[in-house]
């Protein structure tokens, strides 16, 4: 293949989150073949609308070097921002959007590159979980600019399909993750965590927003026997008084609440300490959690939303329940620790191991932008 010159816009270091480990993988991955320029925000959210702690990672980055070259709150910094991009001369663009109040400059950035460029928008999220009243207008003026999309879900895909029906989409599995490490012993982890030895654990991981049904997983563990542990791994955005109201509350008090952000060098020890990952969603497109619940082998309970239960094989990699359902959420936990069953969801999770990588990932990427456009 042709050596090409690729230029990435998206969240990357020092910028925390998903999208940022995302990208950085996939950056390095297109490297090992390409010349590839990451680009990314000089300022992301104003601090008094980031509903967490810091947007930031504190840690040294030795991976890929983004250039920071746009704040989202700041029109003056998109021409800037985009004349930056276009003077990198990318044979294939790749624009990274999640969020509607991104739309003006990835538009921007489309309309002022040359058109031989070729131009994908990886799409990682359409309808925001929490709608405004702008979303509908900035979507249409966001896909207005481009033409070809990559997606992970057949959730996204659709989504723009009913707004622009012209849209040549791929759709490429999620890969998964394997740059946190690999898993250690399950005892070991568990007595790093200081939590239980001899208990059936259950993971809640990632970003805490309302949309990710913590308290409808909570009011389930309220129904489980003290046999079952839970372990709530990640930072709240937003209020934490309803969720430490249903932990009080609990007859099950074997809930273990990390409430802060995990960085990259522990998550191995929280994944290494669970029997399952659960994913009570009210709401989804996809979620790097699956990607990263299955690099360690901990099969997943998640609800049937958005493109969730694209990634899983329901009753081989994890078991797939309606959303805010207390009682099928209960009986899918209970089931899921039958004798035997949490072996068999691990030996079908590690065959699949190999469909799922970053280089083939990459390739589907790059073959799409070469060959439909």
């Amino acid at each position: 293949m042709k050596k090409l010159r690729i230029s990435i816009f998206s969240a990357f270091y020092p910028f925390r989150g998903g999208i940022a480990q995302f990208n950085e993988r996939l950056a390095e991955e297109l490297e090992k073949e390409h010349s590839v320029q990451a680009f990314t925000f000089k300022q992301q959210y104003p601090d008094f609308l980031f509903p967490g702690t810091s947007q930031y990672i504190t840690t040294e980055n030795k991976g890929i070097q983004a250039k920071r070259i746009i704040s989202t709150f700041n029109p003056f910094t998109y021409f800037s921002a985009a004349k930056k991009i276009k003077q990198s001369q990318p044979e294939v663009f790749i624009l990274n959007y999640w969020m509607t109040f991104f739309s003006v400059f990835s538009a921007l950035f489309s309309k002022l590159l040359p058109r031989k460029t070729k131009k994908i928008a990886l799409v990682h999220n359409l309808i925001p979980h929490e709608k405004r009243f702008f979303d509908a207008v900035l979507n249409r003026l966001f896909l207005s600019q481009y033409t070809h999309f990559v997606v992970l879900s057949k959730a996204v895909e659709q989504a723009i399909l009913s707004i622009q029906p012209t849209a040549t989409i791929k759709h490429i599995q999620h890969p998964w993750y394997d740059h946190f490490g690999e898993k250690i012993d399950k005892q070991q982890a568990k007595q790093q965590l200081g939590v239980a030895l001899d208990k059936k654990s259950l993971l809640f991981f990632g970003l805490i927003r309302d949309y990710k049904g913590l308290d409808v997983l909570l009011k389930s563990f309220n129904q489980l026997s003290d046999e079952y542990q839970l372990i709530i791994a990640g930072e709240v955005y937003g209020k934490t008084e309803k969720y430490d109201q249903l932990i009080k509350k609990s007859s099950n008090s074997s809930i273990y609440f990390f409430n802060q952000y995990i960085p990259d060098d522990q998550v191995a020890l929280y994944f290494s300490a669970a029997d399952a990952c659960v994913l009570p969603y009210k709401s989804a497109t996809q979620s790097g959690i699956t990607a990263t619940s299955f690099h360690f082998e901990v099969p997943l309970i998640a609800t049937n939303v958005g493109g969730l239960a694209e990634t899983i094989e329901n009753g081989k990699t994890g078991i797939i329940v309606p959303p805010n359902d207390e009682k099928a959420l209960i009986l899918a936990i209970q089931d899921f620790f039958k004798q035997g069953e949490v072996d068999f969801f691990k030996e079908n999770i590690r065959n699949e191991k190999l469909k799922n990588s970053w280089s083939n990932f990459s390739k589907e990427l790059i073959d799409f932008a070469l060959n439909e456009y």
